[in-house]
């Protein structure tokens, strides 16, 4: 090689820094293939690798990921053993050859630019982590009004990375494109928290100095939960392990955090009072319902939607107040 190839290598790699796209995989036939031609159809200039952290799923998915790599030398399997998420990232992100970490999920979809302007935006801002809009996006009439109500605050509450907003420092984003020696500075993803552990390790790179930045036109195209119950049992997870960071890490809590467990409740309250006292005091109960009814007509696309909006609107707020409520000391082992 001459001194000026060895020049031209050096500068495209500062420029543009090698990149491990690292992906927690469990029970994804449906989205895999879709999700890794995204990748691979990137526009990015430098060199990178993705990586599939493999749990042991009952579908598909495996013999789809296999498929990919053979045809594709980037791809590389992992197996994970255990199918929790930060596990799966942790063996990902210790197989990875680059010094930037982009995480991204089996069901997600991400634009042809976006590593290109996560990299740019990463060292632009000096940051240790940028990330985007959560882009919820369905095919069928159920996944459509559940990816409405998560693109609203009626919905979600007024986080960035859901319902958009300008560009800046961020408590947390969706996924993350990563420093690699930031993120193994302070140990990586923490293995206890099946769920938030995306809002945790953000949490431990802010308090280490580490700036989180937020920029919209980062989008990741999220495909919601196919079901009542599948939403019902995702938030419930997110309310009883946000609880859990919260006991672990004092000074985290939110007041949009609160509302959901703060609606369950006083409908619980309203239901119990309005049987055994009198009926007026069910009184609570028809305000909630009105201003979620009220709330669906406006944010909802179409008349289908508008119509079956309450429903996973109340599913969102019950399932994530409940698992707050309900969430078990002992989620984490000192907690025991």
């Amino acid at each position: 090689m001459t001194s000026e190839n060895v020049e031209n290598a050096t500068h495209r790699a500062v420029q543009h820094p090698g990149v491990s796209i690292v992906l927690p995989i469990l029970n994804e036939e449906r989205h895999l293939a879709v999700a890794i031609n995204a990748i691979l159809q990137q526009d990015y200039q430098g060199e990178f690798e993705v990586i599939l952290a493999i749990g042991p799923s009952q579908d598909r998915t495996m013999e789809i990921a296999r498929d990919l790599a053979k045809s594709e030398h980037r791809v590389v399997i992992v197996e994970s053993p255990t199918g929790r998420t930060p596990n799966g990232l942790n063996l990902a992100i210790a197989a990875s050859r680059f010094p930037i970490i982009c995480r991204i999920d089996g069901h997600a979809e991400i634009s042809r630019d976006y590593v290109t302007q996560a990299v740019h935006l990463l060292r632009e801002k000096s940051a240790v982590n940028v990330g985007g809009i959560m882009a919820a996006q369905g095919t069928t009439l159920f996944e459509k009004s559940v990816a409405t109500a998560m693109r609203s605050p009626l919905g979600v509450g007024a986080a960035r990375f859901h319902t958009g907003g300008g560009a800046g420092p961020a408590d947390t984003v969706y996924l993350g494109t990563f420093e690699k020696s930031a993120l193994l500075a302070v140990g990586g993803y923490d293995e206890r928290f099946t769920r938030a552990q995306d809002w945790e390790l953000n949490f431990r790179l802010r308090q280490a100095g580490g700036l989180i930045w937020f920029d919209p036109s980062l989008i990741v195209t999220y495909r919601p939960r196919p079901t009542f119950k599948a939403l019902a049992k995702q938030y419930f997870e997110y309310g009883r392990w946000r609880r859990a960071v919260m006991r672990n890490h004092t000074g985290t809590t939110n007041l949009r955090y609160l509302a959901p467990p703060t609606a369950v409740l006083g409908i619980l309250v309203s239901l119990i009072l309005g049987s055994f006292v009198n009926s007026i005091l069910y009184f609570p109960i028809a305000i909630y319902l009105l201003l979620i009814v009220l709330g669906s007509l406006v944010i909802g696309k179409g008349i289908l939607e508008k119509i079956v909006l309450p429903s996973v609107l109340a599913t969102m707020h019950m399932s994530w107040g409940w698992g707050f409520l309900t969430s078990p000391r002992g989620l984490l082992p000192e907690e025991e």
